[in-house]
Order: C-alpha cells, then sequence, then structure tokens
C-alpha cells in the first residue's frame, strides 16, 4: 500500500488510469470448500465491493469488471438465475454508494437481452450517477469481444449508409466511436484472477497494449492486497507503445 501510495504521488504514470478485471473462480472457489457454486458468486460480490473501494483510494479513474459473458448464457439455467439475482441484489445495495462516493456507473455489453429487472435496474444507475466523472465503473455483462465488434460494424455501417460517416476516412478512432466503451479509455491493466492464463474475448481490441498480470488467486481472495501487488507489478514495467527503450528515455529527457 504505501509503495503504490508513493508512486501515485511521485509520478503519476505510475498507476494506471484504467484497470480491467476478469474476475474469475467463484465455482471452483466455493467447490474447494464444499460449497454451492452461488455461495462462490456471493462471496464475489462481496469482494467486488472491496476492490471498487480499493480503486477509489488509489484513484484509479476507470475499473472494468467483466461480470457476464454472452456465453454465460450457456450455464445452467439454476446457476444464470442465481448470478440474476446477486446481480439486482448489489444494484439495489450499492446504487446509494456509487452516489454517495461519486462514482460513475457504466455497462458494456448487450444490454437490452437482459432480464426485465435487472435491465430496469441498470438503466437507472446508469443515469443516476451520469454526471461524475471522476471515478468510473464499468461492468461488463452479456459482452463478449466479437460480439461487440459485431455490433460496432453494423452501427458504422448503418452511418455510411445515412451518409454520416465516408468509409475512406475510416481509422481506429472512428471506428472505436461505435464500441460499446466508446467513452472508456483504452485499459493500461488488464487482470485475470484464478491462475488461468487466458483473455476469454475480453476488451481485446482495446487491450492491444494494455499489460497482462495474472493471479493465482480465485476472485473471493482476490482482495485489495493483492489487488496493490497488481498495481505495484504494473508501476514496474516500461510500456513502449512500438517504440524502443531508448526512444522513451530520450523523450523523458526532452
Amino acid at each position: 500500500m504505501n509503495a503504490v501510495k508513493q508512486q501515485s504521488t511521485s509520478s503519476t504514470t505510475k498507476i494506471p488510469r484504467h484497470v480491467a478485471i476478469i474476475m474469475d473462480g467463484n465455482g471452483r472457489w466455493a467447490r474447494l470448500r464444499g460449497m454451492p457454486r452461488e455461495e462462490g458468486h456471493r462471496q464475489g460480490v462481496e469482494n467486488v465491493k472491496r476492490i471498487v473501494e480499493c480503486a477509489k483510494e488509489l484513484d484509479i479513474n476507470y475499473l472494468t469488471l467483466y461480470a457476464f459473458s454472452v456465453e454465460n448464457w450457456n450455464r445452467p439455467r439454476i446457476e444464470i438465475n442465481a448470478l440474476m439475482r446477486l446481480l439486482e441484489s448489489f444494484l439495489k445495495s450499492q446504487k446509494r454508494d456509487l452516489l454517495e462516493k461519486q462514482i460513475r456507473f457504466r455497462v458494456a455489453g448487450r444490454l437490452d437481452e437482459m432480464p426485465k429487472r435487472v435491465a430496469r435496474l441498470l438503466h437507472e444507475t446508469i443515469e443516476e450517477t451520469r454526471e461524475f466523472d471522476r471515478w468510473n465503473l464499468t461492468l461488463a455483462l452479456n459482452y463478449g469481444s466479437r460480439t461487440e465488434i459485431l455490433d460496432a460494424v453494423r452501427r458504422y455501417s448503418e452511418s455510411v449508409r445515412e451518409g454520416r460517416e465516408d468509409p475512406d476516412q475510416l481509422d481506429w478512432t472512428r471506428f472505436s466511436r461505435y464500441l460499446y466503451t466508446a467513452d472508456l479509455p483504452d485499459p493500461d491493466l488488464v487482470i485475470r484472477t484464478s491462475g488461468e492464463h487466458r483473455v476469454s474475448n475480453f476488451l481485446l481490441m482495446q487491450s492491444a497494449y494494455a499489460e497482462y498480470y495474472f493471479a493465482s488467486e480465485f476472485w473471493p481472495d482476490f482482495g485489495p492486497d493483492c489487488f496493490r501487488r497488481a498495481i505495484e507489478a504494473y508501476a514496474g514495467r516500461e510500456r513502449r507503445f512500438g517504440r524502443t527503450g531508448e526512444q522513451l528515455k530520450n523523450k523523458s529527457h526532452s
């Protein structure tokens, strides 16, 4: 904690502006303890609250959490229902907290395909926190990067047909405006918990130059201390964005 705090005051570039997390391992956490999977998800939700608070303390402006993928609809119906209940409970209990702490809430994904009660709560929370800008929490819900690209291509193509876009002027900046994350900066750091080393169709285009950190802990155990270690690891890396280390040194001295 002290090391991270020190870096945040001496060199703001050492603290990532945007951290994205693949929250993995709730089910295995529960199974190892002889508990139902729903309890693992419930403990995972409790950890979300801890990590959101920790990110705010570290002044990380954007936190994006991979909460439910488009592929997760293939899970057993009983588990999906439990996840939706937990999401509904989280939104009801945390909306006041988000308002008090002035954290803006967003969703990345196909929101219109979520259950109606959940979708209503999501829309309400998005609207009621819209005016905040310093701290931002995004839940990737019903999200998949490939789905996102297809949806973006459809929206861009519609803009071309309507004369609002010129294909000859297409570049990444223009195209990225059609992504679910259009108003978010690209992630600086992507964390995955549970010891898996996959990106699981998460922010594939946005994380093109992100640093990755793979943690062995299951998500319910990946508490604030683990999160700070990930931030410290990020702080020790050199981000080149295609340049050489020598170029970066020369730029810093100029």
